[in-house]
């Protein structure tokens, strides 16, 4: 396991990590974590594991990078192995990063390129994670496509149907796919967004995703509890955070997160442990719900 830093000790919520302006940058989508300035803490250095999930088998979709990276170091330091997901070959360096975290916490690291739009590929991912680890106890539906625009003029009818495609559809496939092999006290972990409280008006399509993704955790968590599953199905919000979709996909990228409360945007490795509260035992209780974690971002 890599060196772990002292722990810190408490300082100012909106003093704890950099804060806009930041430099000019664009990249292209998806991005990468090597190119982002400043770059991004997914808790590399600080996320320290006490067992929550010693011995559960865990799939992150965009666990190359951003929230999903961050999840995927957590997961792993916390005692899970975990299968990861990528689109492309472009995200084939951070997603190998990702594995190496994961390995080097102890853990066994499965890397799956390929695009979930397809519910094809949903499915090899799941039959993947259950040769590969003989059980699913954690599904983490986290990868999503946004893109910044204008006007309602802008946005491209192929854009609005891949923004679904990734965002909700894909959530479909792969939760209906991994249900079979799941066992009770097992957890579907969706990740949602303030935009579904407090839409931002350049993200049109990807603010409704979001809302989508709010009504299916609600839904899907009374369906399968009412069917006696045991799987409990939540959902995180994050606010604004600095992940590459921010410089990739928005031409404001160096003001990105002055407009919360505290005054600049999330880190991963401050999401990551929702995502471990609610896979743990820790939520046992817990189910159709979501946990905000916006910078102060009002989800009400």
């Amino acid at each position: 396991m890599g060196k772990i830093k002292k722990q810190e000790p408490p300082q100012k919520p909106d003093q704890k990590y950099p804060a806009p302006p930041f430099p000019k940058q664009k990249q292209e989508t998806p991005g990468t974590e090597r190119r982002m300035q400043p770059l991004a803490d997914h808790g590399e250095e600080s996320y320290v594991g006490t067992g929550k999930l010693k011995g559960k088998k865990a799939i992150i979709t965009g666990g190359d990078s951003g929230i999903g990276k961050a999840i995927a170091i957590a997961f792993a330091r916390e005692g899970a192995d975990v299968l990861i997901s990528y689109l492309s070959d472009e995200e084939t360096v951070d997603a190998k990063d990702s594995a190496k975290y994961v390995k080097d916490a102890g853990q066994k690291a499965i890397l799956v390129k390929g695009d979930i739009r397809k519910e094809s590929h949903c499915q090899k991912i799941i039959d993947k994670a259950v040769a590969e680890f003989g059980q699913i106890d954690i599904l983490v539906n986290n990868a999503a496509f946004q893109m910044g625009r204008k006007s309602l003029a802008e946005i491209p009818s192929e854009e609005w149907i891949k923004t679904f495609e990734t965002n909700i559809h894909a959530m479909f496939y792969l939760s209906k796919a991994a249900e079979p092999y799941m066992k009770p006290g097992s957890s579907i972990i969706n990740t949602t967004s303030v935009n579904a409280y407090n839409p931002t008006p350049v993200l049109l399509p990807y603010a409704a995703t979001k809302g989508a993704i709010q009504n299916f955790t609600a839904n899907l968590s009374q369906i399968l509890l009412t069917a006696g599953k045991g799987i409990r199905v939540n959902a995180v919000a994050p606010g604004p955070i600095w992940t590459p979709l921010i410089p990739s996909t928005l031409p404001d990228a160096d003001t990105f997160g002055k407009d919360t409360p505290m005054g600049r945007p999330g880190q991963p490795v401050e999401v990551a442990p929702a995502y471990v509260f609610l896979a743990s035992e820790a939520a046992s209780y817990i189910s159709g719900a979501t946990l905000p974690v916006t910078g102060g971002r009002i989800t009400i």
